[in-house]
């Protein structure tokens, strides 16, 4: 599989192949952050989702694939300082605010980043069309986050402290994006890339998850959280591959900014189970951020 996937990159089928593989990232991390926002803290259920994740990575990482060349030792080591940062970023702006607010300001700031940055390391450039169609989606992302902000019911200096924290965050997915773009390429096999990267990234999670969960006064079960761990593994195996994949098959930066439709997803996730109201405001930014990832495509 991994001759046919190396084989795919830089044609017309890698392109679409990376277009689908944006695209199911896009749902697949707005239900993986959904998750991560529901019934659990956010302190916890990351770290079921690790611990699940790195479990099922580590038969394919120590006995299927090639093993990393020496180089990528290094570059994993990178991938480990990196995502951490993220998570920590991430779980505190989750504590703090809305999904519907913070969610968008963290995809929103992601993809500028990681066009710019994607310009200077891999040498990618945007028409002028595909910039207005950058425009048109990252614009409608922050109206959606100013417009759920506006609506939302709680500790204003709290929410601020979220906003921020989700700003960072979101500078975090630009750094993470462009780093295992050059990581996944920097190796002959893309699926040992894969393998080892999950099982590295979800080693450190959960002992920071069971500290949270000893200080804890009232403590969940743990069968329930473990299940729901293992079901946000599995989506985030998906979601993390298919965009890993995407960038090793095309350009970095159009990946990363079909991947921002994840917006949409997860404002129809806080809509049908989160109880959260879309209404024809949000019903119109929505639309927008499709229209912007269109003409970035087409472009």
């Amino acid at each position: 599989m991994s001759q046919w996937l190396v084989g795919l990159e830089g044609t017309q089928a890698g392109g679409l192949l990376a277009v689908a593989l944006a695209l199911l990232a896009a749902l697949t991390h707005a239900i993986f952050g959904a998750l991560q926002k529901g019934r659990y803290s956010p302190w916890l259920i990351r770290g079921a989702m690790d611990f699940s994740y790195a479990l099922m990575a580590a038969p394919f990482a120590l006995f299927i694939v090639p093993w990393p060349e020496p180089h990528m030792w290094l570059i994993f080591a990178g991938v480990m300082v990196i995502h951490i940062g993220y998570k920590l970023f991430q779980a505190m702006a989750y504590a703090r605010g809305a999904y519907t607010v913070v969610y968008p300001v963290v995809r929103g700031t992601g993809p500028l980043v990681t066009i710019i940055a994607a310009g200077f390391i891999f040498g990618e450039r945007f028409s002028a069309v595909q910039w207005l169609g950058v425009g048109l989606l990252l614009g409608a992302i922050f109206a959606l986050a100013g417009f759920n902000l506006s609506r939302a019911r709680v500790d204003r200096r709290v929410l601020w402290q979220a906003l921020a924290l989700a700003f960072i965050t979101g500078l975090f997915v630009a750094l993470y994006t462009v780093y295992d773009a050059y990581g996944i390429r920097a190796t002959a096999d893309p699926l040992t890339f894969l393998a080892w990267f999950f099982f590295i990234d979800g080693l450190i999670f959960p002992f920071i998850s069971i500290r949270f969960y000893q200080g804890m006064a009232v403590k969940p079960a743990i069968a329930p959280l473990m299940l729901r761990g293992a079901i946000g593994g599995v989506i985030g195996m998906v979601s993390f591959g298919s965009i890993m994949l995407a960038t090793r098959l095309d350009t970095v930066g159009q990946a990363a900014v079909l991947r921002e439709t994840s917006t949409v997803f997860a404002a129809l996730i806080g809509w049908l189970f989160l109880r959260e109201t879309v209404g024809v405001v949000r019903g119109v930014l929505m639309a927008i951020i499709a229209l912007g990832a269109v003409v970035v495509e087409f472009g």
